[in-house]
């Protein structure tokens, strides 16, 4: 099999968020692939201006990344117990694109936050948003980054080994599904 492309899509904008830093890991830690990180600059959802404009060429590019990948890993923060406002909005514009570039396609959802459930919440609302695009969801093993200030080191690297571990095995997995076509 060719080099398989990864799509990383972070729910923060923040140049130096958490949860960049742990998509940077899972394509680390996956091996041989290439990496290509989505941007989520995008206009917020209005109908008015999909009627008037169509849609965003902004919007068309993740599409059409997300098409084009072999795999979408997805790292969401917690925002008042659910996904950022920012991920949201992808998804919301990105359902709006024809084709849809979702249905088949594996995805790893992962979180990272700084209090202790490392992201569970926001992790059960983003499955449930993405049931309607009808993906293949790895259903684990759950990667949930608790207290992220203290997880990794100066190069960006996880320093704790159970999630080391856990990232890991979601990544094997991760490479199994796209194996299977």
């Amino acid at each position: 099999m060719a080099k398989p492309t990864l799509l990383g899509i972070s729910g923060s904008l923040r140049a130096g968020s958490f949860n960049r830093k742990l998509l940077a890991e899972a394509a680390r830690l996956y091996g041989d692939a290439t990496y290509v990180e989505a941007d989520l600059n995008l206009p917020l959802y209005n109908g008015d201006l999909e009627d008037a404009e169509g849609i965003p060429a902004a919007v068309q590019k993740l599409a059409d990344q997300i098409a084009a990948s072999d795999a979408v890993l997805i790292s969401t923060p917690e925002y008042n117990k659910g996904v950022s406002g920012v991920l949201k909005n992808a998804l919301d514009w990105v359902s709006r694109t024809k084709p849809s570039p979702w249905p088949g396609k594996p995805v790893a959802i992962l979180s990272a936050t700084a209090g202790r459930a490392g992201g569970e919440r926001a992790q059960v609302m983003l499955r449930n948003c993405m049931v309607a695009f009808r993906p293949r969801i790895l259903q684990g093993p759950e990667m949930l980054l608790a207290q992220t200030s203290d997880q990794f080191d100066a190069n960006g690297h996880l320093t704790g080994d159970i999630y080391i571990k856990t990232l890991t095995d979601l990544m094997e997995a991760l490479r199994a599904e796209i194996a299977r076509g």
